[in-house]
């Protein structure tokens, strides 16, 4: 009976509890804001979580990125990526084709496609110093890489005879002997044929955010990278010409230069 005349007061207080509590959190969350914007007048980079894309060209190819950062202190924010990237040889060099065929690219017996997924950390050595400054950041990355190795194909008039073949032990003769009439035949042959290459990549840079408004992303980025696979990979044929000599590789090492641009919360 007690208990009956005590539960509206009991019920009232948890009320008033729940609404403090609210109250407190709605603070917090101004009180932060507050500061956010305060450090953004100081041209601090202030930010919840941040997303960026960019385009990557590398000393040996070219990508493109996605990512995702949480920020974890004023200074250190934790990122996640996706990146698709192709790596070419250096050897490789155009050829051959026509007004209506494409050239092609003598030796080549793959094309190398990575897709990478990354987890890092970056670091802000400078902030802004005002909205016109620039901030330097540096950053690291490291995860998997899923390596793709994809048939390259020619098309060649051999004997008289029009072919459309790729590197292989019986046709390496065709393959490898020099013809200005061959030409490539395109990017959608061979996708069924891919080879899976797992591996590993680890990759370090310094980003220039030049960004206007701290609400945006902005950069430029320059850094370095390697990546290392499970088996060797075969880009260009062993031995192409006098000139050209190509063997597998299982490491590759490549600089890149990338512009990034995205959104900060």
């Amino acid at each position: 009976m007690i208990l009956f005349f005590l539960l509206p007061f009991v019920m009232t207080e948890a009320q008033e509890e729940k609404k403090n509590a609210a109250q407190l959190s709605k603070e917090e969350k101004k009180e932060r804001l507050n500061n956010m914007m305060k450090q953004e007048e100081e041209g601090n980079l202030a930010y919840v979580k941040q997303t960026g894309f960019g385009l990557q060209l590398r000393t040996n190819g070219y990508g493109l990125f996605f990512e995702l950062g949480r920020r974890r202190s004023q200074r250190f924010t934790n990122t996640y990526s996706i990146e698709i990237t192709e790596i070419k040889h250096p050897k490789e060099e155009k050829s051959g084709g026509t007004f209506f065929q494409a050239p092609y690219i003598f030796g080549k017996v793959n094309n190398f496609y990575q897709a990478k997924l990354g987890f890092g950390q970056q670091y802000i050595f400078g902030q802004k110093g005002n909205k016109n400054g620039i901030a330097v950041i540096g950053l690291a990355q490291a995860g998997i890489a899923l390596g793709f190795l994809k048939p390259y194909y020619i098309h060649t008039n051999s004997s008289g005879q029009e072919q459309t073949i790729r590197f292989s032990s019986s046709d390496s003769t065709v393959f490898l002997t020099y013809n200005p009439n061959n030409s490539a035949a395109g990017f959608t042959k061979g996708w069924k044929e891919l080879e899976f290459r797992p591996g590993i990549f680890v990759k370090t840079g310094l980003r220039f955010d030049f960004g206007r408004f701290n609400e945006s992303v902005q950069a430029i980025e320059i850094g370095l990278s390697v990546e290392g696979y499970s088996k060797e990979i075969n880009i260009m044929a062993p031995v192409t010409s006098d000139k050209t000599a190509a063997g597998p590789q299982r490491l590759f090492y490549q600089g890149h230069i990338a512009f990034v641009f995205g959104r900060r919360k």
